[in-house]
């Protein structure tokens, strides 16, 4: 059986490996927008484009899931690696498929760790933009306290430094 999987596994590997190619590339083009002052209308261009890598590797990650069910190995690292095996004990010929599958893998773990970076950033440039509010509304960066049962209050006392 695992000779009429094989070149659907082929292919599913090539497709695999272009799309985690374009979504690291997008999470640096993404990382670039944020180290510098980035521009709202690329970086949500950048978030939708993003997105549709996530689906098409979500797409990937469960018809690949389903080459590995057909021939009874389990899903994840494990299982394509046994399928490599199993497909090169076959005496099918398998050096393409694990290195696009390395790559697959390692490019996934940069774009990991791009991803943290950015949603770090992220945070901080969110967390700027809080403060720069609260500054113009005239509000102390200690406004927010906590009450006897435990929620936050507002300072009762704030004016507005800039009005539009």
């Amino acid at each position: 059986m695992i000779e009429k999987t094989f070149p659907i596994a082929e292919k599913l590997l090539i497709h695999g490996h272009k799309a985690t190619g374009k979504l690291f590339e997008l999470l640096k083009a993404e990382a670039e927008q944020l180290g510098r002052a980035a521009d709202p209308d690329v970086i949500s261009r950048i978030a939708a484009e993003k997105k549709e890598m996530v689906a098409e590797l979500d797409q990937f990650t469960r018809q690949f899931g389903q080459v590995l069910a057909t021939e009874q190995l389990g899903v994840g690292g494990d299982g394509v690696k046994s399928y490599l095996v199993k497909a090169k004990a076959a005496g099918l010929s398998v050096l393409e498929a694990w290195n696009l599958w390395r790559q697959i893998v390692a490019v996934s773990r940069q774009c990991k760790a791009i991803n943290e970076q950015n949603g770090a950033s992220i945070v901080l440039l969110s967390r700027h933009t809080q403060r720069s509010l609260q500054i113009l509304r005239g509000k102390s960066p200690l406004a927010a306290t906590y009450g006897p049962d435990g929620s936050t209050r507002s300072e009762l006392f704030s004016h507005t430094l800039i009005s539009v």
